[in-house]
This record gives C-alpha cells, sequence and structure tokens, in this order.
C-alpha cells in the first residue's frame, strides 16, 4: 500500500533520531537544501508555519507597545568593533562583503549576525530627551552566522528570525522588560507550541556578548536533550557607552539610557519537530497548524461525496477553522499516510455510507483515535477535538519532561544519570566556571538556566562540595 511505502521513507526515530529528523523535514516537504552548503529553503508549507507563529507574535509584540522598525543588512566594520566584547563573541561566525562589483570596499563590510550596533547607531542620532523613552522596537529579518556545522532549523548560516531591541529610562525598567519578553516567550512555546519551558538565567559564561545578564526558555525534545529556544538579554548602559547613547533626563542632565535585546528564529521549527512528532511524521499543535482539518473524500467517484466534503470544508472555514480538502486522484491510503506525514492535526473522512448516516469520521493525528461526528453537530465537535489536541500534546511534553528531569548530588551521580537515562540534572553549583566547565568534561553536560523556580537539592556544589545557593539545570543540548 502506498501508506506503508510513505511510512518505511522514515527512519525510526528510537533507532537513528538525527535521521528520522531529516527524513522528516525533507518527507513533510518543509526544506530544500540549497546550492551553498548550511543555506535551507523553506519551502510553502515551512513558511506557512512560520507565518503562523510570527503572527502570534506580532501580535503579542503589539500588545505591549513594541513597534516594527528595518534595519540595513551591512555594517561597518568600524562599528562592529566599538563593543568589543560583542564583536570578540560573533567573530568567529561572521562573514564580509569585501566588494562592491568590481570594485575593492575601502571599509569590510559584516552581513549582520545580529543588529545590537546599527541599533545603537540610530539611537545615538536620534534619542534626545527621557520624554521619548522607552524605545521600543522590534525587527523581522534574516541574519548571517558562518556556523561550522548546521541542520535545517536547527543550525544554519541563514534564519529568520525576529529581534527586539529597547531603550528605557532605568535600569529598573529594561530589567522588567527582559522578564516580561521572556514571558512573552513561554507564552507563545506553552499557549500555541504545545512545549512546556524552564525559565531562567544563564550562567555568566553562557550569557550573550556584551550582555549583563541573558534569560532563557529550555526545552527538553523527544530525545531528552535540551533546546535553547528564546533569550532575552540586559545590556545595562554599556552599548550605549560605547556608541555614545545620551538624553537629557528629568534634571535636564546628560545621561545614558539602558538597554535590552531579545530573539526566537525558525530553530523553533526544529524545536516543535522534536517535541511532538513521531514515526509516522510531523505532529503539529493545532494552534499553529498551517491546516488544521484535512477533508478526505471516500469513493469520492460516486454522486455527492465531492459536493458533500466541499459542503463541509465551506462549514468549517466560515467558523475560522484552516481546512483544505484533498480532491486529488491518489487512493485514501496514500492521502492518509501524507497528510499524517505533515502533521495536520485532524482528518475528516466523508463517504456515500457517512453521508447516509448524516455523519462523518474524525481521525486524530496525536492518538489516532476515531470519532463519528453528526454532520449537524460539525464546527462545535471539530473545534473541541482541536482544543483536546492541543492540551494532549502539552501535558505529553510536559510528561516527558517531568519523567526525565533528576536531581543529583555528586558528579559522579550526574555522569551515571546522563549515560544511563539521558534527560535535564538539577543539581546544586557553587558559582565557579571551573565547576561548570568541569561539569561538561566529566559528564558532557551544559549548564542549561539557573531556574526562576529554585529548588534546593543539596546544599553542596555538585562538582567541588563547597556550599552551594543556585541550583542549575544541566543537560545535553542541541
Amino acid at each position: 500500500m502506498a501508506k506503508e511505502k510513505n511510512v518505511e521513507q522514515i527512519t525510526d526515530m528510537d533507532v537513528d533520531f538525527a535521521q528520522w529528523y531529516t527524513d522528516v523535514v525533507t518527507k513533510a516537504k518543509l526544506i530544500d537544501y540549497s546550492g551553498v552548503k548550511g543555506f535551507f529553503i523553506l519551502r510553502p508549507y515551512a513558511y506557512a508555519l512560520w507565518e503562523n507563529i510570527q503572527k502570534e507574535l506580532d501580535r503579542m509584540f503589539k500588545e505591549t507597545g513594541h513597534e516594527n522598525v528595518s534595519m540595513p543588512l551591512l555594517i561597518p566594520e568600524s562599528l562592529l568593533q566599538k563593543e568589543k566584547d560583542h564583536v570578540e563573541g560573533f567573530a568567529p561566525e561572521v562573514a564580509w562583503v569585501t566588494h562592491g562589483g568590481s570594485e575593492k570596499l575601502s571599509e569590510r563590510l559584516c552581513i549582520r549576525p545580529t543588529s545590537e550596533t546599527l541599533f545603537c547607531e540610530h539611537w545615538s542620532n536620534v534619542l534626545t530627551s527621557w520624554r521619548e523613552l522607552p524605545m521600543l522596537y522590534n525587527q523581522w529579518c534574516s541574519v548571517l552566522r558562518w556556523e561550522k556545522t548546521t541542520r535545517p532549523f536547527l543550525r544554519g548560516r541563514e534564519f529568520l528570525w525576529q529581534e527586539g531591541h529597547t531603550l528605557h529610562e532605568t535600569a529598573k525598567e529594561a530589567e522588567e522588560e527582559t522578564i516580561n519578553m521572556l514571558n512573552v516567550y513561554a507564552t507563545l512555546f506553552e499557549d500555541f507550541l504545545a512545549m512546556p519551558v524552564i525559565k531562567g538565567r544563564k550562567t555568566e559564561k553562557e550569557k550573550f556578548a556584551g550582555a549583563v545578564a541573558t534569560y532563557a526558555v529550555e526545552c527538553m525534545m523527544h530525545d531528552k536533550k535540551g533546546l535553547q529556544a528564546g533569550t532575552t538579554h540586559y545590556f545595562g548602559d554599556g552599548f550605549a557607552k560605547a556608541f555614545d547613547i545620551t538624553f537629557s533626563d528629568r534634571e535636564n542632565k546628560l545621561a545614558h539610557p539602558h538597554q535590552t535585546s531579545w530573539g526566537v528564529s525558525t530553530r523553533m521549527i526544529g524545536g516543535l519537530i522534536m517535541t511532538h512528532g513521531d514515526n509516522n511524521g510531523l505532529i503539529i499543535p493545532p494552534r499553529i497548524a498551517p491546516v488544521q482539518v484535512m477533508i478526505i473524500p471516500i469513493a469520492s467517484h460516486k454522486p455527492g461525496v465531492l459536493e458533500k466534503a466541499d459542503e463541509l470544508t465551506a462549514k468549517l472555514k466560515a467558523a475560522g477553522m484552516r481546512v483544505k480538502c484533498d480532491k486529488s486522484d491518489q487512493s485514501p491510503g496514500w492521502k492518509f499516510a501524507e497528510h499524517e506525514m505533515k502533521g495536520v492535526p485532524l482528518r475528516v473522512e466523508i463517504g456515500p455510507k457517512d453521508i447516509e448516516n448524516n455523519q462523518c469520521v474524525a481521525v486524530r493525528r496525536d492518538n489516532r483515535e476515531k470519532e463519528f461526528i453528526p454532520l449537524d453537530e460539525l464546527e462545535a465537535k471539530i473545534e473541541a477535538l482541536l482544543e483536546e489536541i492541543q492540551t494532549g500534546l502539552f501535558n505529553r511534553a510536559k510528561k516527558n519532561l517531568q519523567e526525565n528531569t533528576r536531581p543529583a548530588k555528586t558528579l559522579d551521580e550526574t555522569k551515571t544519570l546522563i549515560e544511563e537515562k539521558g534527560g535535564f540534572i538539577e543539581a546544586m553549583w557553587c558559582g565557579e566556571e571551573t565547576c561548570e566547565l568541569k561539569m561538561k568534561e566529566d559528564a558532557g553536560v551544559t549548564s542549561r538556566c539557573i531556574p526562576f523556580e529554585h529548588k534546593k537539592v543539596d546544599e553542596k556544589c555538585v562538582v567541588c562540595g563547597a556550599k552551594a545557593e543556585k541550583m542549575v539545570v544541566w543537560g545535553v543540548a542541541y
């Protein structure tokens, strides 16, 4: 059968998770490989998914007072050099433009890996008074980072993202902004992508180059590895001083503003795949699915079937759902496998017997349960099923996170747990970078974050045994 052939094309995720992932992103028609290594083509289905995510985020940004802007693609080398820590952090990943047409440029131009320096230059030109603060900006764009190893969505040389950049009158306001935007990200991941998060602060070693503090939402994938899903950064006034950004404060004295930045990217699509997918392909949460319901006519050559399928499609569309009807000449079995592969949350089958009984068959993608739905109750029942799927996916992912997060009191215990069970480790840390590095060298784990929801799993550092107040979540991450 066509269905069996389609399924066989995907490697079993428990045999080779990395190959399973690659199979899914190609077979589900999310990406194609371009002629330049590390540059991926987002096919229409992937871009539709990104657009749905973008729509929800953009709405939340605007609800919190942020405005969209557009900054240039290129950064002069002299501008990039103004913030020492920042440029050192990005130096290995920067791509340079050296020629304009056939002429060599007098100064190299960096293709933006991120846009802090561009925003800073702009603000140094336009900011004058405290009355103009806060400046709450966001930009939707692509950035370029010359990564050595690449993987679709998770690590590409060019990727789509949003980067928020804000200026504030006081440190308190800027610090509040970093937490507020972290909470926006948490809402996106949990309420729309059905991905539970751990919110926390990054260690000094793991923070963003040039930041005073970096915060993150961390997620666990199906294979028990971690994914840094989104970050927010508090810069203090370091960038403002480096770029001479000043304003007249309330006492008519010159002051430096306090700054933040924050971003998420198409990397979250990779996280979505690895959180919810199975051996039949994608599973997409209904709230961000490009197609929420796929209607499949059964015995479509028989009188009235296609007409009824069109009628159901129109009804569900009128109720505000994203619906398509597959009227292609492929067999029903092929269609079932194809739309399962693409993760469509709900399949609705309608055939002659169903029409006779004034019903349709709804099949859930998450658990494959079938339900007969009276056509008179179609809209309400389908809407309820989509919500059940959304909630069920979140609960399943949360169970995976909770069951695979374990406390450890020693380095040996950490190493054993990671080798035998994987997942996240909750362990105390003294704050010394040497101990953080030792965890990576001996146990193969990195610090994911210092969670806001603090647990005291012991009194001593997991590595050196010194007194420890900070509990860190550790894990192997993408």
